[in-house]
């Protein structure tokens, strides 16, 4: 079976498959066994369930439309473009409204169709990735985000209102969005970007995230201490440190050659990841060429995710250790969500190595089992900072 949801709200719940429109819970099919669609939907859920966009990679319609149906897909989204500037005129908001309760049915039959013809497409020509399974489970994650509101007022910001800059930014920030949209696709290595008109999460300077505080009662953060060079050691089979992994460095390799603070020691790492002329640890036990040899074939990056990136060899480890930091972060996250869905604490947000989870105060007790799983990631186990504050800029250490 094809279809598609009317709508990705969960509340708006509505199909289009073989030439009809489906809105009563009596006429919905009950068996979803080997249906196929285009994206996912909140307001369709069923583990049976196939989705065309993660067999082309994020791409759009229009760049896996054949060309027999190019012209006619070009007219509807013209319409449908149109539709939505009028709403947006009207200042229709759509996390509130369902879409197809203001246009016309007889519309949504015509362009749903179509999108059922490219759906069908893309399944007879295009084979299911290695990471399809992976990259629905983070972008169910992400839906739920993206229709649960963040908590953004100005208590306790006096601060950000003295000087101008601060006082605009903040001002900027209380007016917007107040969601987080990520965007799964937003970079080759699967390390999340959000989407135009989402909450500024991943680029706010850091001040401003005072502004962001939980639902609940606390937000508790979690990060990987050293993310990254604990990643080359995870791929390289190398025993996890116990302790600081830049410290780490300092007693094993770098003493020897002057850097004994932990800034230069860090400095002299990232030198290394991200510039393939850097000597500084050249020769040591962080083997650049064994990395290489394992994961690149001089074309394409491949991740233990399955990750395929083309790239050169310049940027390549790079590619490798940022990719699969993401993919280890966003799949511990997954898992931690699951684990919370009968529970008041949710994920809040995640920004690169660090997932925030939003808790009230009688589940404070589930914190050291939450640290203890995302530390145990699928390459080894990771030291993880622990971190809680009321609001997501003055977050304070915790010691467990």
């Amino acid at each position: 079976m094809y279809f598609q949801a009317l709508d990705d709200k969960r509340d708006c719940i509505g199909i289009y498959t073989d030439g009809h429109l489906i809105f009563d819970d009596d006429k919905m099919p009950t068996d979803f066994k080997d249906a196929r669609t285009w994206k996912y939907s909140g307001s369709v859920v069923d583990d049976s369930i196939s989705y065309g966009w993660f067999l082309v990679n994020g791409k759009a319609l229009e760049e896996v439309c054949p060309d027999h149906l190019m012209e006619d897909l070009n007219k509807k989204q013209q319409k449908m473009r149109a539709f939505r500037k009028a709403f947006e005129i009207a200042k229709i908001d759509f996390r509130e409204h369902c879409f197809f309760d203001i246009v016309p049915h007889d519309f949504l039959e015509s362009f749903l169709d179509l999108k059922n013809k490219i759906t069908q497409y893309v399944f007879e020509n295009f084979e299911k990735p290695p990471t399809y399974s992976h990259l629905v489970e983070v972008e169910k994650l992400l839906y739920k985000i993206r229709y649960q509101n963040l908590n953004v007022n100005n208590k306790d910001c006096r601060s950000l209102f003295v000087s101008t800059g601060t006082r605009h930014a903040a001002k900027k920030i209380l007016n917007g969005p107040a969601f987080v949209d990520y965007n799964i696709f937003g970079t080759k290595t699967g390390r999340l970007t959000t989407h135009p008109g989402s909450f500024p999460i991943l680029t706010m300077k850091k001040q401003l995230r005072a502004l962001v505080k939980p639902v609940n009662d606390w937000f508790i953060s979690f990060d990987y201490n050293g993310a990254e060079a604990r990643t080359v050691l995870g791929l390289l089979g190398i025993k996890q440190p116990s302790y600081d992994v830049h410290e780490w460095n300092i007693d094993n390799m770098f003493k020897n050659i002057g850097i004994t603070s932990r800034d230069r020691a860090k400095t002299a790492f990232f030198a290394w990841l991200y510039n393939p002329n850097s000597d500084k640890i050249k020769n040591s036990i962080y083997d650049r060429d064994a990395l290489l040899q394992q994961n690149y074939d001089g074309d394409f990056v491949k991740t233990i995710f399955g990750r395929k990136m083309f790239v050169d060899k310049e940027r390549a480890l790079n590619y490798l250790i940022q990719s699969t930091t993401a993919d280890l972060v966003n799949e511990r996250a997954v898992t931690i969500d699951h684990f919370l869905e009968d529970k008041k604490s949710f994920v809040s947000h995640i920004i690169h190595d660090e997932l925030v989870i939003d808790m009230p105060n009688d589940e404070k007790y589930l914190i050291p089992e939450l640290k203890e799983m995302f530390s145990q990631n699928k390459l080894a186990t990771f030291r993880t900072n622990l971190q809680a504050g009321k609001d997501y800029y003055n977050l304070g250490e915790l010691n467990l």
